[in-house]
């Protein structure tokens, strides 16, 4: 009776791949670091005097690169500028990224993963990095509010098919 259940088993998740095809969608995150950071208190020590609330300017920039079969770097570049009125409290660049592998995701996927899904995946890792950065600078630590990347991506794609009339991704 074992051996039945044995067989019968086999042959089941032999049917179930296709005849042994892998044609499912497949995505995975291989690996995430800081490829760039950037940390600069041009006032010290005197910025630790001031009494004002310097401006916060958050800047994204989101970057994808093919750098294999089937693999993508995807970088999110945050920029952060505290300004008060004696001058530059801190600026801080960080670059983060990860390589993502690939497999069978149909074209039209790729560009809304590679701008709305990765950038939302490793945003979590980053701002810790960030706000760790400005605490070791010894400021109070920035947490940025989460970031809505499909909205963005998608009211990004709008503008683009109004501009030129064509949808986001077709060249």
């Amino acid at each position: 009776m074992a051996d039945e259940t044995d067989h019968i088993t086999t042959n089941l998740g032999n049917g179930a791949l296709g005849n042994g095809a892998d044609t499912a969608p497949q995505i995975a995150l291989i690996s995430q670091y800081v490829k760039d950071l950037s940390f600069e208190n041009p006032n010290a020590p005197a910025v630790y005097q001031w009494q004002d609330q310097p401006q916060i300017d958050v800047q994204f920039n989101i970057g994808a690169e093919k750098v294999g079969d089937e693999v993508l770097e995807i970088a999110l570049k945050i920029e952060v500028k505290a300004i008060a009125p004696q001058g530059t409290a801190f600026a801080v660049e960080l670059l983060y990224a990860a390589i993502f592998g690939m497999r069978n995701v149909p074209e039209d996927q790729i560009q809304p993963f590679m701008l709305a899904e990765a950038p939302r995946l490793i945003f979590p890792f980053a701002r810790r990095v960030l706000a760790d950065a400005i605490r070791d600078g010894g400021f109070p630590p920035l947490l940025l509010d989460p970031i809505d990347f499909g909205a963005l991506y998608l009211q990004q794609a709008q503008q683009m098919e109004v501009t030129t009339g064509e949808p986001a991704g077709h060249a």
